[in-house]
C-alpha cells in the first residue's frame, strides 16, 4: 500500500509506515497536479497540513483512497463528512502538537510586554548609535505574573495554555461553547503536581476581566473578534492568536493597535495566507510568526508515529 505525504512526515512517521510495509512518498505535488499523481501511483493513504486541501471533486476522482489524514488538528481545508460518506477514513492528531502551540502563544505574550519583536527590529539597525533611545523607548515593560489571562476555546491547546499560566502565576479564566469545567493538572519536578478545576465563563466576561486574550478555536463563518468586541475589553489589552486566520478582523485589530486600545498582538495566523496584508505585517505593535504554531521537532514526531499507528491499525484491520 502506498502513502503520499503530500505536505511532509517526520522521519520517526515515515520509519513506522515502512516498518509495517507500507511505501511511503514524500514528493510534494501540486495541488493541480495532485489527481492525477494519486491515480498513477494508486495511492491508498493521503497525508496533509495545512497547505493542501482535500475537496468533494478530488475525493470523486481518486477512487484508490482509503485513508486521508490530517497532521494536526483543524481539518477545515478537507470536506471531512462527505469524505466520511463515500466510505473514507479521515483521521488526525489532535493532541500531538497542543504542547507546541501553547509554548509559542506564551513566547508572543513574553515578546509583547518586553517589546522583544519591536526591539529586534530596530536594535540591529540602530543599537549603535541609539542604544540610550531605544534603552527608554523599551524601559517600561510589564510582568506576565498577576495579570489575567482569558482563554477563548478550551480545548486541548487552551487547557495546555492554561497549565503554562498556572506555572507562571497568572489568573486564568476561559470561554467555551461546548465545555462547562475542566481539570487542569500541572506537573512539576519529582512526580509533584497540582491540580486546578475552571469553569469556563460567557465570553462576554472575558472580554471584560482579560489583560491578555489568546484564541483556541477552529474556523469560524464569522469574526470572533470583530469592532464590537474590541471595544468591550479592556483598555491595553493584548491579543494573540495562533488558533485559525479569520477568527479576528485584522482591520478592527489595526485600528485598535492604533488607538491603543489594544496594547499588542501576536499572530500566527492571518486572513490572507500565504499573502497577509501588509499593514499587519508592518505594524510595530505586531509579533509575528508565519504559521508555525505546531512546528516543533517533537511535535512533528507524535504527529507522525501517531498518524502511523493510526494507519496501520485501519488498513492492517480491513485486510485481515
Amino acid at each position: 500500500m502506498k502513502v503520499l505525504a503530500n505536505d511532509g512526515i517526520s522521519q520517526s512517521g515515515v520509519d513506522a509506515l515502512q516498518q509495517a510495509g507500507f511505501k511511503v512518498i514524500t514528493t510534494k505535488v501540486a495541488q493541480e497536479q495532485l489527481e492525477n499523481f494519486i491515480n498513477e501511483n494508486h495511492v491508498d493513504v493521503l497525508l496533509v497540513r495545512s497547505a493542501t486541501t482535500v475537496r468533494q471533486d478530488l475525493i470523486d476522482a481518486c477512487p484508490s483512497l482509503k485513508v486521508i489524514g490530517r497532521g494536526g488538528v483543524g481539518m477545515d481545508n478537507i470536506d471531512v463528512e462527505y469524505a466520511r460518506s463515500k466510505g473514507l477514513h479521515v483521521i488526525n492528531t489532535p493532541a500531538a502538537s497542543s504542547s507546541s502551540v501553547a509554548e509559542l502563544v506564551f513566547a508572543h505574550l513574553y515578546g509583547g510586554v518586553r517589546f522583544l519583536h519591536d526591539a529586534n527590529r530596530n536594535m540591529s539597525l540602530d543599537g549603535d548609535s541609539k542604544f540610550k533611545e531605544l534603552k527608554k523607548a523599551y524601559g517600561g515593560g510589564t510582568e506576565l505574573r498577576g495579570k489575567t489571562i482569558g482563554i477563548i476555546g478550551f480545548g486541548r491547546i487552551g487547557r495546555e495554555v492554561a497549565k503554562i499560566a498556572l506555572g507562571v502565576g497568572m489568573k486564568v479564566i476561559a470561554s467555551d461553547k461546548f465545555v462547562g469545567k475542566a481539570g487542569i493538572k500541572v506537573e512539576f519536578y519529582n512526580g509533584q503536581y497540582i491540580n486546578v478545576e475552571i469553569e469556563t465563563e460567557p465570553v462576554e466576561d472575558i472580554f471584560k476581566h482579560a489583560d491578555f486574550i489568546t484564541l483556541h478555536v477552529p474556523a469560524q463563518k464569522e469574526y470572533v473578534i470583530g469592532k464590537k468586541e474590541i471595544e468591550a475589553m479592556k483598555d491595553g489589552v493584548g491579543i494573540i492568536n495562533a488558533a485559525r486566520g479569520g477568527v479576528i478582523d485584522e482591520v478592527a485589530l489595526v485600528n485598535a493597535l492604533d488607538s491603543g486600545k489594544v496594547s499588542f498582538a501576536g499572530l500566527d495566523v492571518f486572513e490572507d495566507e500565504p499573502r497577509p496584508a501588509v499593514k499587519v505585517l508592518m505594524h510595530p505593535k505586531v509579533s509575528l510568526t508565519p504559521h508555525i504554531g505546531a512546528a516543533t521537532k517533537e511535535a512533528q514526531d507524535r504527529i507522525g508515529t501517531e498518524l502511523a499507528s493510526q494507519i496501520v491499525s485501519i488498513l492492517k484491520t480491513e485486510t485481515v
